[in-house]
């Protein structure tokens, strides 16, 4: 058996109509035993990939999966909230981004870990999200990527959009005669956000505009325990062609077809020949994310042989037999992997937990009437818990009679925070003065 024909499930539910066969072929470069096959169209976007880039290729998917690793160990510690486990994807990760420019930009779910690695953000940054200390973990202007979406689909028309600013600006460089370098962005989701409502809407909106956009799924055969063949009868690539634009299937476990697709996508999308959808048709090896089980959901068989299709065994298959890559590179990766981890995890245990008075100055960039308005709540809230706080109950607290004082989510140091309830506009009969905000 190889990789990923599209066949429905056998849990599928029952359907009366027939199931049209797909109209996209399966791109693939190297198949389940390594061995290179030579395409048309897309072999030509790898030509100048030769024995050492592939070996940096196994070495960023051994690093991610690592480290993915590490951050399940973490979660079960008790060390993260949570954890998105990204084991199996690292191909399909990994080859689109290594076919992205600096100037690209990055629109990515909540599981894109080993493209953020790929991309520079620190373990550090991306790891205090899921220990939640951030909201977001790092600045999108310097990598090139935006914050982890944690909204299913909502990436989706800010790429589109994101895309639409590029082409705007570019286009007015070559009014003023300068140049500017085509770029695009990408958008990452999986084939359950496909299902969303923004994703439909962003690339309606896509076509309309000839937006710059690469859309890549990586269809990783579950939207949590929904299989995709409830989702969809036919791959998703095919929907492309109905919002009139191209449609590529590729193998998401072989990174070199991977890279060959995205480079062709993504160079398709700067030309300004419209947006592209790729489907990386891969599986989720491990959990959706660590809250879930899907021994309630999936078949051992089918979990075996998709761990035969493994990217890594793959790659390293291929990397032995055609390129003579012997244990000392495998050793050497392994071990840089583990080092990896092992920082990760330092950097992990030594956070501190931000103080939630911070939070109070993230909301906007300048002082806000509002906000300074709960702040001083909250800061008369945690004095109810001074021990030398005022006997009276004045603060919220029991006073020395026994009774209590105002209450919290009302008033705190003179101001209130009541409002009328339709408008939302703070009740001028309580509200507080200038003074008091200041």
């Amino acid at each position: 058996m190889d990789a990923a024909p599209f066949t429905p499930a056998a849990h599928a539910p029952d359907r009366h109509a027939p199931t049209p066969e797909p109209r996209t072929r399966l791109v693939r470069l190297l198949d389940r035993e390594g061995v290179p096959a030579e395409d048309p169209v897309f072999s030509p976007y790898v030509a100048d990939v030769g024995a050492e880039e592939l070996r940096d290729l196994y070495r960023s998917m051994a690093l991610a999966r690592r480290f993915d690793e590490e951050a399940t160990h973490l979660q079960r510690q008790g060390q993260l909230v949570l954890w998105a486990p990204m084991r199996g994807q690292e191909a399909a990760q990994v080859g689109s981004v290594r076919a992205l420019r600096p100037t690209d930009h990055i629109f990515p779910t909540y599981r894109e870990h080993a493209v953020a690695i790929e991309r520079g953000v620190d373990p550090a940054e991306l790891l205090m999200v899921f220990r939640g200390h951030a909201a977001g973990g790092w600045k999108p202007s310097e990598h090139g990527m935006n914050v982890y979406s944690i909204v299913l689909g909502s990436q989706v028309p800010h790429a589109v959009g994101y895309a639409m600013g590029m082409d705007l600006d570019r286009r007015a460089a070559e009014e003023e005669g300068r140049e500017v370098e085509p770029a695009a962005t990408i958008a990452y989701f999986g084939d359950g956000t496909s299902t969303q409502g923004e994703v439909h809407e962003g690339m309606v909106f896509a076509a309309s505009f000839d937006a710059p956009v690469v859309f890549f799924v990586q269809n990783n055969q579950w939207a949590i325990s929904v299989p995709f063949s409830t989702q969809s009868r036919l791959p998703l690539a095919e929907r492309a062609a109905g919002y009139g634009f191209e449609g590529i299937r590729v193998d998401g476990n072989d990174v070199l077809g991977v890279l060959a697709v995205s480079r062709y996508a993504m160079d398709q999308a700067r030309a300004g020949r419209g947006p592209v959808l790729v489907e990386a048709e891969t599986y989720r090896l491990g959990a959706h994310t660590t809250a879930d089980d899907p021994t309630k959901y999936r078949r051992r068989e089918d979990e075996r042989h998709w761990a035969e299709l493994d990217p890594l065994l793959r790659l390293e298959t291929h990397l032995r037999r055609h390129h003579g890559t012997d244990d000392a590179f495998f050793d050497e990766v392994a071990a840089a992997a583990q080092e990896f981890a092992d920082q990760t995890r330092a950097h992990v245990l030594s956070m501190a937990p931000p103080s939630f008075e911070e939070f109070f100055d993230k909301a906007y960039a300048e002082r806000h009437p509002l906000i300074e308005e709960e702040r001083a709540w909250y800061a008369a809230y945690q004095a109810g818990f001074d021990e030398d706080g005022p006997e009276d109950g004045s603060d919220g607290s029991p006073g020395v009679d026994g009774t209590a004082g105002p209450d919290r989510g009302t008033q705190a140091s003179s101001l209130t925070v009541a409002a009328d309830p339709v408008t939302g506009v703070p009740d001028e009969r309580s509200a507080g003065t200038e003074e008091d905000l200041a």
